[in-house]
């Protein structure tokens, strides 16, 4: 469904985003994922080197608009173009109001919004000179319908979906699709770390009955990035099997 296909995936080095390098590089994919230190980096490329995938890795500051743009260039430079970018890296938060600080509400922003708004930036004029591209971001649940604590997490997914359908209106005329995929509760390290009386009551929340699979957000991810999706642009994508928070 990919083929030929340039794709960058930042968060790339473990759960969501891993299973999303590893699903499109099933589908033939040129993958270059992003990760936060070169040592993640270099476990995951290790890792997938096992299952027989090559991938490419960096490990620049999304934070840093200087980094992004040098890194874009060296990815420019081999492949000639950038099809897809899927933002996925991020960090969630769960602690009250009154005990969350400002610097920690502003990390939040930081990798949640401004990472996105970074690398989308540097990789729009590329697509805009070959008249097509696609981007997506990884949103949530909780942009939808909140959560009880932790409000930097959901207030910076809010603003993943306003980035999303706005670039979408912007970007259209050039071609470029811009999309998001709100997954649910998902089975990360996180998740499956969490005791069994913890999981259980989660799940008879979920109307089909089961926690969300890495493979289930990669799937989506793969389908808005496909030509299957050619006419979806501007969408919120759920994922959560019917869930509600």
């Amino acid at each position: 469904m990919l083929e030929g296909k340039v794709v960058i995936i930042t968060g790339g080095t473990r759960g969501i985003g891993l299973e999303t390098v590893k699903v499109f590089k099933e589908n033939k994919a040129e993958v270059i994922l992003f990760g936060s230190r070169k040592e993640t980096v270099e476990e995951a490329i290790s890792k997938l080197k096992e299952e027989n995938m090559e991938v490419k890795g960096y490990y620049p500051n999304l934070d840093n608009p200087e980094e992004i743009n040098k890194v874009i260039g060296e990815i420019i430079k081999e492949y000639g173009k950038i099809d897809v970018l899927i933002n996925n890296a991020g960090i969630s938060a769960n602690k009250k109001i009154e005990d969350t600080t400002s610097e920690e509400f502003a990390k939040i922003m930081n990798l949640n919004v401004n990472a996105i708004f970074n690398m989308t930036k540097a990789v729009v004029p590329y697509m805009k000179q070959n008249n097509e591209g696609v981007i997506l971001n990884t949103s949530s649940m909780v942009s939808i319908y909140g959560q009880p604590s932790g409000v930097g997490y959901p207030a910076s997914k809010f603003a993943v979906n306003g980035l999303t359908k706005s670039l979408s209106r912007e970007l259209a005329p050039f071609h470029i699709r811009v999309n998001a995929v709100a997954p649910g509760i998902t089975k990360t390290d996180m998740v499956a770390a969490l005791p069994k009386e913890m999981i259980e009551p989660l799940i008879k929340t979920i109307p089909l009955g089961r926690i969300g699979e890495p493979r289930d957000i990669a799937n989506a991810f793969l389908f808005l990035a496909s030509d299957l999706a050619s006419y979806i642009t501007g969408e919120i994508l759920s994922v959560d099997g019917a869930a509600r928070c």
